[in-house]
């Protein structure tokens, strides 16, 4: 027995390390977790007494792990979703509200060049057109995700920016809420998207995206224009693929980099490249040169041609079923 234990122990030596799956460390109990997080708030400039009011006795958030691993644009196809989303009543309610809104939201294109359909579509869809701005504390919920392993670099960090928004006095710690995820507002941006896009449109001297609609409508325009939007473009269109021309768009590579949605897609081509293929519109007519070049995605059993507006949408939430969603209803107004 000893010799055979002691060439199983050979054997196992003789291993390769590499193939050897490593144990992943335990992390720290939350409340060591949260000292050195602390201290590290604490030597970024952070001041004592909002530390104090946002980490005293913070406890993780059980549910909020719960919603992180369920969303609805990940486990929901695209006409799942769009059925769940874009409802008889959303759509008759984004088009109250884009007649409501109309010279404000002409102003607020005005500044930035996006399609005021396009601020109405996301505003819908992140809050139900003004009537969810989040109702969970954004400090725990952001705390817990930080805690958690599976993208905790990522909550950390904005974590460490909630502090901030806080530190420069934006908001008082009471009305800092959001969605389980810690987006805040009616536009649902997150803690780093807020510092970085938030304006003040209605000229108080305060980021209001919680309850000032002209705040709100900038911020998102402001959002989308950083990202690219040209407004001498739309976000594409829906296409439809026969014969050859579905064998040849199918040959085209997709995108090797990027977020999931992103890497769903083709690479970008010139329009008139799809032309010669045989793309058509659901009309049955050759795709118009209405942008200079073009990514395919399907979705589905639906095929999408995407311009590069499309990639500022994706931006915002880098799932096709939401993009496509938020760019389906901005078609819808009128």
């Amino acid at each position: 027995m000893l010799t055979a234990f002691l060439a199983a122990g050979a054997i196992i030596s003789a291993q390769d390390p590499a193939s050897i799956t490593p144990v992943p460390p335990l992390p720290p109990p939350f409340s060591d977790w949260l000292t050195a997080f602390r201290a590290e708030a604490a030597e970024r400039g952070i001041r004592a007494e909002v530390l104090e009011q946002a980490l005293d006795g913070l406890e993780p958030v059980e549910q909020v792990l719960e919603r992180d691993r369920s969303q609805a644009e990940f486990s929901l196809d695209l006409e799942a979703y769009l059925k769940r989303r874009l409802t008889t009543s959303v759509v008759r309610t984004a088009q109250r509200m884009y007649t409501e809104h109309r010279s404000l939201l002409v102003k607020v294109a005005d500044k930035y060049g996006v399609s005021p359909r396009v601020v109405v579509a996301v505003w819908g869809l992140e809050s139900n057109f003004g009537r969810f701005a989040g109702v969970r504390p954004t400090i725990p919920t952001l705390a817990t995700l930080a805690y958690d392993q599976r993208r905790g670099a990522m909550f950390r960090n904005e974590l460490f920016n909630a502090l901030e928004i806080l530190n420069r006095g934006d908001i008082e710690i009471d009305r800092l809420k959001g969605s389980w995820a810690g987006a805040l507002g009616q536009p649902q941006f997150m803690p780093s998207s807020y510092l970085q896009y938030a304006e003040d449109f209605d000229g108080d001297g305060r980021r209001d995206i919680w309850t000032s609609q002209p705040d709100v409508f900038a911020s998102v325009a402001n959002y989308l224009k950083q990202h690219g939007w040209n407004k001498e473009e739309s976000w594409g269109r829906e296409v439809k693929l026969a014969g050859k021309a579905r064998t040849d768009a199918e040959a085209v590579p997709v995108r090797e980099a990027g977020c999931r949605a992103e890497r769903a897609m083709t690479d970008p081509m010139p329009l008139k490249t799809w032309r010669k293929m045989g793309v058509k519109t659901m009309a049955g007519a050759l795709v118009p040169a209405s942008a200079r070049e073009a990514a395919l995605v399907r979705a589905g059993k639906r095929t999408f041609l995407l311009y590069s507006n499309y990639n500022a949408i994706l931006a915002y939430n880098c799932a096709h079923t939401y993009a496509l969603s938020v760019a389906l209803l901005s078609d819808r107004l009128h």
